[in-house]
């Protein structure tokens, strides 16, 4: 199953339906025209055609029920054409995509797929979508977005480094040492509702962004360092300038 095929499918009824749609407006308009001006036979022409038209609609609006019908959204999801078309359409839109099926990374943006209830959930919000090539014009439009947001690398790897002063005084650590990023994020976004506003994905396109623009040291003259780690689950995936995609797990300042 293809939903572009099913696309391809209603675009002409859809034009029908419009065309009929507009000609029952004009004769809606010319009733009007009509009884103001009482011309009551043009009326009962008009009416007689308006008649008409309403059923030609309703036969153009069972066909695209019946088109709509024909689709087992059930199957679609569960056999995995959706998956498929999906990842076809992250290639064809070059958006870097990662994972396992349900759960996908088009960094920094995740999406999860419901087969059971046909649902996809996009950085956690239940998106109701069920074309492959719409739902990847919505991940690439969010990645330019971000892509073109203001961003201060100098000011991010401050709070960052503040974050580290904290967590190592915390942890009672050596002043220069490791530290994963992902208990740093605990410490930049603490409770709840900070998360929420500032989660993972986000934590990880700063960081992505940081790697990339080339800063070496922070503020009190400082400088950093990632690291990476024998321990997948701790490591951040993100892609560098050049779409490669790199592992961080930890980071070091130190003078």
């Amino acid at each position: 199953m293809n939903y572009e095929a099913l696309y391809q499918d209603y675009l002409p009824l859809e034009k029908e339906l419009k065309d009929k749609i507009a000609g029952v407006q004009k004769l809606y308009k010319a009733l009007g025209k009509g009884l103001d001006s009482g011309d009551l036979k043009s009326v009962e022409r008009d009416v007689q055609v308006m008649e008409r038209m309403i059923k030609e609609q309703t036969g153009v609006l069972e066909e695209i029920k019946s088109v709509i019908d024909g689709f087992d959204r059930r199957k679609y999801f569960e056999e995995g054409e959706f998956t498929r078309q999906m990842l076809e359409a992250c290639e064809n839109n070059g958006v870097d995509v990662k994972g396992e099926y349900p759960v996908y990374e088009m960094f920094p943006s995740k999406l999860k797929i419901d087969a059971e209830n046909q649902d996809l959930y996009l950085d956690r919000k239940k998106v109701q979508c069920m074309r492959p090539q719409y739902i990847i014009k919505m991940v690439k439009a969010s990645q330019d977005k971000l892509m073109k947001a203001s961003f201060n690398a100098l000011s991010f790897a401050n709070e960052l480094a503040d974050a580290y002063d904290l967590a190592l005084l915390k942890k009672k650590k050596a002043e220069d040492a490791d530290f994963y990023l992902l208990d740093l994020y605990r410490f930049l976004a603490p409770m709840g509702r900070f998360r929420k506003d500032y989660d993972k994905q986000s934590f990880a396109f700063d960081l992505a962004r940081l790697y990339a623009s080339g800063l070496e040291e922070i503020k009190d003259g400082r400088k950093f360092q990632f690291g990476p780690s024998r321990n997948e689950n701790k490591a951040i995936r993100i892609l560098d300038k050049n779409g490669n995609e790199q592992y961080l797990a930890t980071i070091r300042f130190y003078a």
